[in-house]
């Protein structure tokens, strides 16, 4: 039996789509496995760093040092999860409480710039680039922030470490709760092939055990008579080939390519599967709110968000994810932002289901750190989201988006300065002592007062003002524009322009010569109507055969 062409063609529809589904599963699961592969590779690479930190435990008296220090933790381990269970080891070994709060709401920043580095992927469209940080930087602009507030609230009233003490304190505990771990179960197939850990090396780094001290690796032993259980493990210390620091290295720069081509490949895949007509569909109905009690659905999309992320187990995945959909345009600025408070809730149950598991003295200060981590995000719930003239980080993110939008190099600025420059430079500064920091700081928070101030004037009553602070345009032009260093970054692009330039020049002369052949060429002339008005002529060509046909024919006109 023949099949019609009709039949034929649907078929070939079918098979493609479903290839495409195929790929797009494919591509998003390593896409998950590549994020694992990230934050085993900066675990690898910091090793018994990360335990120095936590081991100069009199600089965590400074609440700003120990903010910048949770950031800097959680960005090199790439987990909330774990930089926070390290810092319940911390308390469990006798560090005070109110100490290490500071550095716990630090890490809910920092396990924010995976998502950031992903939007930055996405550079090649500008549209797509806009929607795409925006949607990444909501996350960041939420917990600045929450942080800013809530550490000045903290500092002053100790108000997260009064109630959680509280909650704790009339709290039956029960150690029968089992963690699932539903990422770990689909991803750990692939990723034991390549790389496996000793968690428990790592925590006793972290709290200074002396059965610890003579461990030089984190990778677990794998190899026996010269053949290895993972592939990473015929490059590392076992094998005396690389420390531990260059083999977290070649597993960061790995992950980091398998992110962006994953992440290439679901971008083109949503874009070809999901087009026109259905994607305004999805679009409509993702972003539209419920019928009847429009002001609930923010609130819906923040409790799937926590469900989703407390069965990934992982907000970097499920606000990475998030991220390309947005870049697509199926998910608006304003729907992303309670989906990524959601995650925000959903990532802290894995610590309170862990600490409510743990046994004798540890669960009660396992506790109540988790508990800080989740009361604090509520906090930041209830203030910049639940007043809606308070919901400052989507206006925040949304200009932060046109910037980038505008001028590209904006966004590697942004995520070195935010997560790395501004962590370590606080931590440098701490080391001279208090009254640099502080005064820095002053400078700053100054400076940032009179710039709002003045910018909310300008906005709202503008008339109101002198005329020189109508506008920015009073400073220097370095002072109020990015224009003068796209001129500095756009010299690295010279090269390119210059053979975009080139690239005209010969398209130019080439039709130039071909008008030539036309008009001065007697043969063209003669036999033009006979032989090369057809159909292969390329239709530029064709017009101007035609338009120097006509000229003759007047001129012959003329003549007669």
């Amino acid at each position: 039996m023949f099949l019609t062409k009709s039949q034929r063609k649907l078929m070939k529809e079918i098979l493609v789509g479903f290839t495409k589904f195929l790929v797009l599963l494919v591509s998003l699961y390593f896409f998950i496995c590549s994020l694992s592969f990230l934050s085993t590779g900066f675990k690898i690479t910091g090793g018994k760093n990360i335990g120095v930190f936590f081991e100069k435990s009199e600089l965590l008296s400074n609440p700003v040092v120990a903010v910048m220090l949770g950031v800097l933790i959680t960005v090199l381990v790439q987990s909330s999860s774990t930089s926070t269970s390290i810092l319940v080891g911390l308390v469990a070994a006798g560090a005070p409480v109110s100490r290490v709060i500071p550095m716990v709401l630090g890490a809910n920043i920092g396990t924010s710039v995976t998502s950031t580095v992903v939007a930055i992927t996405q550079m090649g469209d500008k549209e797509q680039f806009r929607r795409a940080f925006s949607c990444a930087t909501v996350h960041d602009m939420f917990n600045w922030l929450s942080v800013i507030v809530f550490t000045t609230a903290e500092c002053s009233t100790h108000f997260l470490e009064n109630i959680t003490n509280y909650m704790v304190d009339n709290m039956n505990f029960n150690s029968s709760v089992s963690n699932p771990d539903i990422l770990k179960t689909i991803t750990k197939p692939v990723i034991n092939l390549i790389v496996q850990l000793d968690g428990k090396v790592l925590e006793g780094w972290a709290e200074n055990k002396t059965e610890y001290e003579n461990i030089t690796t984190i990778l677990k032993p794998g190899c026996k008579d010269g053949s290895c259980s993972y592939l990473l493990a015929y490059l590392g210390d076992e094998s005396g080939i690389l420390s531990d620091v260059y083999v977290g290295l070649i597993l960061v720069i790995f992950s980091l390519v398998l992110m962006c081509g994953c992440l290439f490949s679901i971008v083109k895949i949503l874009n070809s599967l999901i087009g026109g007509k259905v994607m305004e569909i999805i679009k409509k109905m993702v972003n539209s709110d419920l019928p009847y009690v429009p002001w609930l659905t923010g609130y819906v999309a923040m409790a799937v968000g926590a469900i989703l992320t407390f069965l990934l187990q992982s907000s970097s995945v499920f606000t990475s994810t998030l991220t390309p959909l947005a870049g697509a345009g199926l998910v608006s600025l304003e729907r992303a932002y309670p989906l990524t408070l959601g995650s925000n809730i959903g990532t802290t149950t894995t610590s309170i289901i862990a600490s409510m598991a743990a046994d004798g003295e540890r669960q009660k200060p396992a506790l109540q750190i988790a508990l800080v981590h989740l009361v604090f995000n509520l906090s930041g719930i209830l203030l910049f989201y639940c007043i809606p003239c308070m919901r400052f980080p989507v206006r925040l993110a949304a200009g932060l988006g046109n910037t980038t939008a505008d001028h590209p190099w904006f966004a590697v600025f942004y995520l070195v300065a935010m997560f790395f420059v501004l962590p370590i430079t606080t931590f440098g500064l701490s080391l001279l002592g208090p009254y640099p920091l502080y005064a820095l700081l002053a400078i700053c928070a100054a400076a940032g007062i009179i710039f709002s101030t003045v910018s909310f004037l300008q906005t709202y009553f503008r008339n109101k003002l002198p005329n020189i602070l109508q506008t920015w345009d009073f400073l220097p032009l370095p002072f109020h524009s990015l224009d003068p260093y796209d001129q500095i970054f756009s010299s690295c692009c010279s090269r390119k322009q210059t053979v975009d330039i080139e690239s005209n020049f010969q398209e130019e002369e080439s039709h130039e010569s071909t008008e030539n052949l036309i008009y001065k060429s007697p043969i063209i002339k003669k036999s033009a109507s006979e032989a090369f008005l057809t159909q292969s002529l390329p239709e530029d060509l064709e017009s101007v055969l035609c338009e120097s046909l006509i000229n003759n024919k007047l001129e012959e006109a003329d003549l007669f």
